[in-house]
């Protein structure tokens, strides 16, 4: 059963926010769920499961929302998590994933649903995100397709950050200036 509304602090709590660079965060994420207050791993938690694994969050609806902290998706990256699956994102949280190469992919309630019981039953079933096409298709089962700006969807593709992709378009900036000059 997914958890919905799972806020920010949740993904990552507030008392590990001390760096300030993006390592090293993926060993709070879900800090209180995952472990207990002696610090040890909780077995009723899916990421303490090694039946779950992946690069593949399916979350629950309302993912992220809370406070705006990039370390969220910092967290998550860092964890090894490269997509994040909901039925609805909080727009700062969206924003700053795709800021950092994490891609949120926001489906309609029933695919969440149809995703969510088909891992329950079977924990390795196959997901497969197509960022090219705009899909996410369920091995044997359905698809979806999902939307992005695509501003971001060329940067996620090719690996750019805002300034690499200002870095890539040099030649077109240089045209213009020249034309505009």
């Amino acid at each position: 059963m997914a958890i919905e509304n799972i806020d920010t602090d949740q993904i990552i709590p507030a008392r590990f926010l001390k760096a300030t660079t993006r390592e090293g965060f993926g060993e709070n994420l879900f800090r209180d769920w995952r472990y207990n207050e002696a610090g040890h791993p909780k077995a009723d938690f899916a990421l303490n499961n090694p039946k779950y694994s992946g690069k593949i969050l399916v979350a629950g609806k309302n993912f992220g929302c809370g406070s705006s902290r990039e370390h969220a998706a910092w967290a998550l990256f860092d964890y090894g998590f490269r997509v994040v699956i909901s039925s609805f994102f909080a727009d700062i949280f969206k924003n700053n994933a795709l800021n950092n190469a994490l891609l949120p992919i926001q489906v309609s309630d029933s695919f969440l649903k149809q995703l969510l019981n088909t891992l329950e039953k079977n924990p390795s079933a196959k997901i497969t995100v197509d960022l090219e096409n705009q899909m996410v298709v369920l091995e044997n089962g359905p698809s979806e397709s999902f939307e992005i700006n695509p501003y971001k969807k060329a940067c996620l593709i090719n690996g750019y950050d805002d300034i690499d992709y200002l870095l890539n378009l040099r030649k077109e900036i240089r045209a213009f200036d020249i034309t505009h000059s």
